[in-house]
């Protein structure tokens, strides 16, 4: 195996380590995306309760009604409660997601670096033995002109 064919190896390997890392982080971001709306959604529906219910009480309302809506607001609190401690655990899987996603992506860089250097030395080696090649012709092409016309 050359050279060349193992780096490519390697950024095949590393590109594939970017994909991977570039789906997770996706997913852990659109799964926080999810939690959040979910928790707005719950202090919308907080709010409003709340709201409707203040407007009812004003003009009255029975005790066993007081009683039945702070049981319904206390348990939309704890969902809210709940919800937010959903996002942020949600957000600390971003977080973790995003270095492997970095230090992948570094990875891949480096390699590509390495193919890029290695691409201009063969390109310079090339462009050289062809000047050679081309040098030797016409050295070739001078002798054979001043050996004809003496």
């Amino acid at each position: 195996m050359t050279k060349q064919t193992a780096l490519q190896t390697l950024i095949g390997l590393a590109q594939d380590d970017v994909d991977a890392a570039t789906q997770k982080l996706g997913r852990v971001q659109r799964e926080r995306g999810e939690v959040e709306k979910q928790l707005e959604a719950l202090i919308t529906y907080r709010d409003e309760y709340h709201a409707r219910f203040t407007e009812s009480a004003r003009s009255g309302m029975a005790a066993g009604n007081v009683r039945n809506f702070q049981a319904f607001i206390d348990t939309l609190d704890a969902a809210i409660e709940q919800q937010r401690r959903l996002l942020e655990q949600a957000t600390e899987r971003v977080e973790a997601a995003k270095p492997e996603w970095q230090r992948s992506k570094q990875k891949l860089g480096s390699y590509e670096v390495l193919q890029t250097r290695h691409d201009d030395v063969q390109a310079r080696k090339e462009a050289r033995r062809e000047q050679r090649d081309a040098d030797e012709h016409a050295a070739r092409v001078l002798r054979t002109r001043t050996s004809q016309h003496p």
